[in-house]
């Protein structure tokens, strides 16, 4: 059954803290990788970010990247985020050794950590991801688990792991991780990716996303035909434009999914 249309964008804000990236993954919407540029958002831009989602009505934020563990900041950042909202940040998990374990010690257990993991072996994982990855985000997810987060495991399905995808959710299970917290998106055609369902921004319901570029339709992609306008603030505005955007795919008569 097809998920019913919402009338109105759900009221969830996604942040791309940066865009650097321990990984060059092959499917990477973001074209993210060791070499790319980090595009970080400045502390105080951050912060208001924040302070103007939660007095615009958000519900919830979403930190991406690139790979947000690289930032020296990365928790001071969560926790301001968390201190106001629910939140969740997106990671590989493979950075949890040294400074950044103390790091990762110091943010607050209210903040769930978002794993991506494509396979219930190293194989159907690295494929995608690059070789020795499966074994360092496997030992990533015990980390976390082992520290009292809240870990959802997000994964791609790809060529790879198309026909093993019960071995992979058997094995996120004996991680931990309960099947609530399990889901499964398709391979996208956008960044460095060759391959999978190529997605307009009237294919998607929108997801107000923020970069040091600007204001974005969704997470997907921060592509030219996926920008809503480059001033950040006041962030009001920027949901205004986005509710009119999407009043407008809908009167068009799109049909729009949603998309993790």
């Amino acid at each position: 059954m097809t998920a019913p249309v919402a009338v109105t964008p759900a009221r969830r804000l996604w942040i791309y803290t940066n865009f650097d990236c321990n990984l060059q993954c092959s499917y990477c919407v973001a074209r993210s990788s060791p070499r790319a540029e980090r595009r970080v958002l400045a502390p105080h831009v951050y912060r208001r970010l924040i302070d103007e989602a939660v007095l615009t009505g958000v519900r919830e934020v979403l930190l991406t990247g690139g790979e947000p563990f690289l930032l020296p900041d990365i928790a001071e950042r969560l926790n301001y985020a968390a201190d106001r909202l629910p939140t969740t940040v997106l990671s590989n998990a493979m950075l949890y050794h040294g400074r950044r374990l103390e790091s990762l010690q110091q943010i607050s257990r209210e903040v769930t950590v978002q794993v991506s993991l494509d396979g219930g072996e190293a194989a159907t994982h690295d494929d995608y991801r690059g070789a020795g990855s499966w074994q360092k985000t496997v030992a990533g997810i015990r980390t976390l688990r082992e520290l009292g987060f809240t870990v959802v495991i997000g994964s791609t399905e790809t060529p790879a792991n198309r026909d093993c995808l019960d071995d992979l959710r058997a094995f996120v299970t004996a991680l931990g991780i309960p099947r609530e917290r399990h889901f499964l998106r398709p391979l996208a055609k956008r960044g460095f990716s060759r391959e999978g369902l190529e997605l307009s921004a009237a294919d998607l319901e929108p997801e107000l996303t923020v970069s040091q570029d600007g204001v974005f339709w969704h997470p997907l992609a921060l592509d030219e035909d996926m920008l809503l306008t480059r001033r950040i603030f006041p962030l009001a505005a920027a949901w205004e434009l986005l509710a009119c955007r999407w009043q407008q795919v809908l009167a068009a008569g799109a049909l729009p999914r949603p998309f993790k």
